[in-house]
């Protein structure tokens, strides 16, 4: 049986259901949903960003471009952040490509909205600023984890993180992906690919890789899955969770961060 996809709500976004509702009220009269390709840029190194999207099911890197040609993944955003907002505060150019890597819907608002909304309402402030830390946190711990741990380690990491923003075991993503991600060849990551399928911990198809064992691959990470978890999981309660959590907001007031794991 085919499976019935639902219909999108801007509240798929953790971030934008984590909003009181009044502040969610500000925003909602001001936000569409879009659907986002695989394959789709949103944006190029240098361009001037116009929106802030919200991500639901989409999943979208920000990679920089070398001088020869060759890519590697700055950041990685999910159903659990946004983008086009923390790196657009001055400038308002991007800092690199935004490309879709996972096909789905996002919710998306005009980027002057965001600064008036951020203005307007300081909790939407402050939630932004709990989102551009853990974000910072997650970049600083990639960069060491980069230069210290094996492409093994590093190639399991991503593919949890990858898993938390989908949801699901079944991940459309390619070797030839996975190395411009990883910043390395496409032979080393096909090697490392074999070695954790016939772990167990993988299963490879045609443009699919499917987590079979995800504690395994859990174990076999790097410590700096878990830091970066941890990390998220203290400044925004449940971006991977499935429960009700109060979350302190500004000025020692709580809002409920509500959002369940589809």
């Amino acid at each position: 049986m085919a499976q019935v996809r639902k219909t999108p709500q801007h509240q798929d976004n953790r971030i934008l259901a984590a909003l009181g509702p009044e502040d969610f009220a500000f925003l909602e009269p001001h936000l569409s949903i879009v659907d986002l390709q695989r394959g789709q840029t949103l944006y190029e190194m240098g361009e001037t960003i116009v929106h802030t999207y919200f991500p639901h099911d989409a999943m979208v890197s920000l990679v920089t471009l070398m001088h020869d040609g060759k890519s590697v993944e700055m950041a990685t955003f999910g159903r659990e952040g946004l983008f086009g907002l923390v790196s657009a505060f001055v400038t308002r150019q991007s800092f690199g490509r935004y490309v879709v890597q996972l096909s789905g819907t996002a919710s998306r608002a005009e980027l002057n909205l965001m600064h008036e909304a951020m203005a307007a309402r300081p909790a939407i402030q402050h939630l932004v600023m709990r989102f551009t830390e853990a974000l910072m946190a997650e970049t600083l711990q990639t960069v060491a984890c980069n230069a210290v741990h094996s492409v093994e380690a590093r190639c399991c990491r991503w593919i949890l993180m990858s898993q938390d923003r989908a949801g699901q075991p079944e991940l459309p993503l390619t070797q030839e992906f996975l190395a411009e991600m990883l910043g390395v060849q496409r032979s080393t990551v096909s090697d490392v690919a074999r070695v954790l399928q016939d772990k167990g911990l993988i299963r490879q198809g045609r443009g699919m890789i499917t987590v079979t064992d995800r504690q395994g691959l859990e174990a076999a990470s790097c410590e700096c899955y878990q830091v970066i978890r941890q990390k998220f999981e203290q400044l925004l309660p449940n971006t991977y969770g499935r429960d009700r959590t109060v979350l302190p907001a500004a000025g020692g007031h709580s809002e409920i961060l509500r959002r369940q794991c589809s």
